[in-house]
């Protein structure tokens, strides 16, 4: 018996399952969408340059001739002289037509049809900032920034003759050396720079529009000078930025290693010196530095300036500084003085107070500084320069995790791109 309902059953099923398939397609045929889809249409954004769509414009991109004005380029492209005379008020505000550059680069937009009509010229005055003239509706002058990026890049290398060339040899902005010559000038004499000496930096270079413009922030460095390794790490504490060592202290100090660029030191201090042109000896109280006439003399702290006179038969023109109630400085042999200073001003540390030259008793250019400690004349060579405020205790967890980041980076020596900054 349950064998003959089991063959039963199979026949059953073999004629159940072609109606079964066809009641399946007929509802899959009567309710088919047979609608044509539609593809997705791509949503193209504008093209934009200086802030302004150009989609509808025709370029033209040129640069400023000699002599040429702000008339002589309006004019070519057909704009009438009334239009030009209310730009050029509009502009007075904004951008001082008077500073129109030579070979700077300006772009004028026109419409993309027959008649060309000038809408736009966008003058570059500089790699990050345009002045925009709209010259169709109504007359706008006004100042435009470009979009610039700052990407923080490692490079490194061996010193073989200067740092100058050794940035340049890396393929780095020689800029650099300027910007470690300024964080390292209280610490590192960069005329005692050996061959062999090595140096990691890390920093920020500008990019706008893919080029490179120039260099931004150093965030860490580490110099290594005769076998020591000077780090300077820029940290900021109470919102100012200031460059510290690895042990958090300041490396900005009360006074510069040396007031000026000296090619070399032509006499020490001395108590007894054979003096070159009187032919006698006589106490030298100062450190002269050789240097070419002209090279421009820093305060090497701040201060103010207590005595400008003519010294003859001696010094020349003189400037001395008063910078606390401990120490004074003096600067001698002048050429000149720089301008603005004056018995009376207060100048700060760095700023150019005078030029070397060959005034007094003097048989070539040069330098002759002196530094007094409570009135008795000391050896500037061995002048203890007393540091600058540390990271505070506060701030100090900080910046221990910001120098181990930095020195991590410093280590890797990876040449290139590291991180982009938004």
């Amino acid at each position: 018996m349950v064998r003959r309902i089991s063959r039963w059953g199979i026949i059953g099923l073999v004629f159940l399952i072609p109606v079964i398939l066809g009641i399946l397609f007929l509802i899959r045929h009567f309710t088919r969408d047979d609608t044509p889809q539609e593809e997705p249409v791509a949503i193209v954004p504008p093209q934009m340059k200086y802030g302004i769509v150009i989609d509808s414009f025709n370029l033209h991109n040129r640069t400023v001739l000699k002599d040429q004005n702000l008339s002589d380029i309006l004019t070519y492209y057909g704009v009438d002289y009334q239009t030009i005379d209310k730009l050029v008020k509009l502009s007075y505000p904004v951008f001082n037509l008077r500073k129109l550059r030579t070979g700077n680069s300006y772009t004028v937009m026109c419409s993309d049809d027959s008649e060309q009509k000038a809408h736009y010229l966008v003058y570059e005055d500089s790699p990050v900032s345009c002045i925009v003239y709209r010259l169709a509706d109504s007359l706008c002058v006004y100042r435009t920034v470009k979009d610039m990026m700052r990407v923080v890049t490692t490079t490194h290398g061996t010193i073989s003759s200067s740092l100058w060339n050794a940035m340049i040899g890396s393929g780095a902005d020689p800029g650099l050396a300027m910007e470690l010559s300024d964080i390292y000038a209280w610490t590192v004499d960069f005329f005692g720079i050996q061959k062999g000496d090595t140096y990691d930096v890390l920093y920020e270079q500008l990019i706008v529009e893919g080029d490179t413009i120039g260099i931004g922030k150093v965030l860490a460095a580490c110099l290594n000078n005769d076998g020591h390794p000077f780090y300077a790490f820029r940290f900021v504490q109470d919102s100012v930025a200031g460059y510290y060592d690895e042990q958090a202290k300041n490396l900005r100090r009360a006074f510069l290693k040396a007031p000026l660029q000296y090619r070399r030191i032509s006499s020490r201090f001395s108590h007894s010196r054979y003096h070159p042109i009187l032919k006698i000896r006589r106490p030298h109280h100062g450190v002269d530095y050789s240097a070419p006439v002209g090279t421009p003399v820093q305060t090497i702290g701040d201060g103010v300036v207590v005595q400008m006179s003519y010294q003859k038969g001696g010094g020349g023109r003189i400037i001395k500084i008063r910078h606390n109630s401990t120490y004074t400085t003096v600067y001698m042999h002048l050429q000149g003085y720089a301008k603005g200073v004056r018995q009376g001003t207060r100048v700060r540390q760095g700023d150019v107070i005078g030029y070397v030259g060959s005034s007094g008793l003097s048989t070539g250019p040069h330098l002759d500084f002196r530094v007094y400690k409570n009135g008795t004349a000391i050896d500037p060579l061995k002048m203890e320069s007393p540091p600058a405020d540390p990271v505070k205790p506060a701030y100090r967890p900080a910046f221990d995790s910001l120098r181990m980041e930095y020195m991590k980076q410093l280590s890797q020596k990876n040449q290139g791109i590291t991180t982009v900054i938004p």
